[in-house]
């Protein structure tokens, strides 16, 4: 089984690089590892103790930051390299000023792990959620480089539960520790022999925590919702979007205001959806530059879309309901955390079922899933004329947020009393 993996690999490596040249997703998956190495060969030395964090993408990243800048302020001398498998979460996060590497993990091939681990020389590896490589994960273990995984979160339907996955399987033997969303998690690694596990919950909620006692002050959003009720639609698909373009079109009263970040800010795209609202629209390019604005414009507007990255965790702190895309995706509903800790009622689409948090908000009735535009319109116009409904399911987000936090906590206090990082 491992030639054969390795074989793959080898033979994925080509095909990469062959499709890159039609694919700008792809290009810069493949052009970004061709600088792996030299960047770790000129910022990593020898004498350096490096601790190591691997995150798929952007929303595990979130999920890692309060351990990686916990561990930053336990361990200050020592150096962080974060690396991350795909580009949107390369891309936004290249600058993290954290970290003193980051970079994308090269392909699991024999060849890349021993030379990425030459270099790196990690004292700990941290893996968050997923994200099992076996070359990496075997190597780490012949190493005995201490080998963590964090928010982890397992389901029946993985390959490591069934009759067939005693490979896959002993990937995951060579972690020391688990750290693992729920208890269901550790029911399944028991259930095939591993018990070096801890529920800790997941550590976004230590995260999105953390974000309200920020300054999350944006003077055009205080502008713009001119102390008018404010929906924030985060993250938005274009299912999403004709939801909430009927809504404004057809239903909206003259003291709501609407903000929408779209998931896709492709000019094409953008100016779409600015065609579709027939309510005044601006759009962040246009209108705010170098932090200056035209107030009185801002006020006269309806809608505000925000075709830029980097301010819905803000712009959340501002709303009065928040709608959360994503949810008419097969990939579902995206991250429903940041507007719960803000304590603001939420709406999402119908698929959420991959997402256990989603799921505890729908049954505590603090989020409200809809599948057309006549549910969204009805629950809408509850939130907008009901101050004391949205209060109610506010309080019941912002609960359970407060309720799970501490995750953190518990993987640091790991790392000190079992003395894997000196």
């Amino acid at each position: 089984m491992h030639f054969i993996y390795n074989s793959i690999i080898v033979i994925t490596s080509l095909l990469l690089n062959v499709v890159a040249l039609f694919n700008p997703k792809l290009k810069s998956f493949v052009a970004g590892r061709k600088t792996t190495f030299k960047t770790i060969r000129n910022k990593i030395k020898k004498e350096d103790v490096v601790i190591w964090m691997h995150c798929a993408s952007l929303g595990e990243f979130e999920q890692g930051r309060p351990v990686l800048e916990q561990l930053k302020k336990e361990y200050p001398a020592k150096k962080i390299v974060l690396t991350f498998f795909s580009p949107s979460g390369f891309e936004v996060r290249k600058n993290y000023e954290l970290a003193d590497v980051v970079c994308y993990l090269p392909l699991d091939s024999n060849k890349n792990v021993t030379k990425f681990l030459k270099w790196v020389h990690p004292e700990a590896a941290i893996f968050v959620k997923y994200e099992f490589w076996p070359n990496y994960l075997r190597q780490l273990k012949k190493q005995q480089i201490s080998t963590i995984l964090i928010s982890g979160i397992f389901r029946k339907n993985q390959v490591f539960f069934k009759w067939y996955g005693s490979w896959m399987r002993n990937a995951l033997k060579t972690f020391h520790h688990f750290f693992v969303q729920d208890i269901q998690s550790k029911n399944l690694l028991n259930s095939i022999h591993l018990n070096n596990v801890t529920v800790s919950g997941d550590t976004r909620f230590d995260r999105v925590y953390e974000i309200t006692g920020q300054n999350n002050t944006l003077p055009f959003v205080e502008v713009f919702k001119n102390n008018q009720m404010l929906l924030v639609a985060g993250s938005t698909w274009k299912d999403d979007e004709l939801l909430l373009v009927d809504y404004i079109n057809n239903h909206a009263a003259s003291n709501q205001r609407f903000i929408i970040a779209p998931h896709n800010i492709h000019k094409n795209e953008i100016n779409a959806l600015k065609k579709a609202i027939n309510k005044p629209t601006l759009l962040f390019s246009e209108e705010i530059v170098n932090n200056t604005f035209n107030i009185h414009k801002l006020q006269e507007a309806s809608v505000f879309i925000i075709d830029t990255i980097g301010l819905l965790t803000k712009i959340y702190s501002y709303a009065t309901i928040a709608y959360v895309g994503g949810g008419f995706t097969k990939s579902g509903v995206h991250n429903v955390l940041e507007p719960a800790t803000f304590g603001i009622p939420i709406l999402i689409g119908p698929r959420f079922s991959k997402f256990k948090e989603v799921k505890d908000l729908v049954a505590l009735k603090a989020c409200i899933s809809v599948n057309n535009s006549e549910k969204l319109s009805v629950n809408l116009m509850k939130f907008f004329q009901q101050e004391t409904l949205r209060k109610q399911k506010g309080k019941l987000a912002l609960d359970y947020v407060v309720l799970k936090k501490g995750a953190t906590n518990k993987i640091i206090n790991y790392f000190k009393d079992e003395r894997k990082i000196r």
